[in-house]
């Protein structure tokens, strides 16, 4: 695993973001993602497929959304390999009926052989739930066969 000791290269943050766009599931849920050094953000519009029968936002679209923040803003410090999620720990803390779902993620501690990151979601600028994961490095590598371009 090779770890960015300063700035990753726009050019790492930009193939991740495509990695991320071009995946297959993203063409359901159509979020949208920016990562930046050790950050990521992503969002998401509320639609009526993503509520459950007492209308209010799936808690499994919560979990992707804090996930994928913390997930982009640890792979944004691994510049050769993508990584996996080892474990995620999450708190739901209000519902969701409309508007738009924020997460924000950061990496708080990196060791050599996993990173930590948490995350947190808004909606409508209040805190509607938080997260944090462990991540380890896979055997993938970060190139086309990916979408890592």
């Amino acid at each position: 695993m090779e770890i960015a000791t300063a700035a990753p290269p726009e050019t790492h943050r930009r193939g991740l973001e495509n990695l991320y766009h071009t995946a297959n599931c993203n063409r359901y849920f159509r979020p949208r993602l920016g990562v930046g050094d050790g950050t990521a953000h992503v969002a998401l519009d509320v639609r009526d497929d993503l509520l459950h029968a007492a209308h209010a936002v799936h808690g499994s679209v919560y979990f992707k959304l804090l996930d994928d923040a913390a997930f982009f803003a640890a792979n944004s410090k691994v510049l050769d390999v993508f990584v996996m999620t080892a474990s995620f720990q999450l708190d739901l803390l209000r519902p969701v009926t409309a508007g738009t779902m924020d997460a924000r993620g950061k990496v708080v501690d990196t060791g050599r052989s996993r990173i930590i990151a948490e995350a947190t979601l808004h909606n409508e600028g209040r805190l509607v739930g938080r997260g944090t994961g462990t991540f380890m490095p896979s055997r993938i590598a970060l190139g086309p066969d990916v979408g890592y371009r």
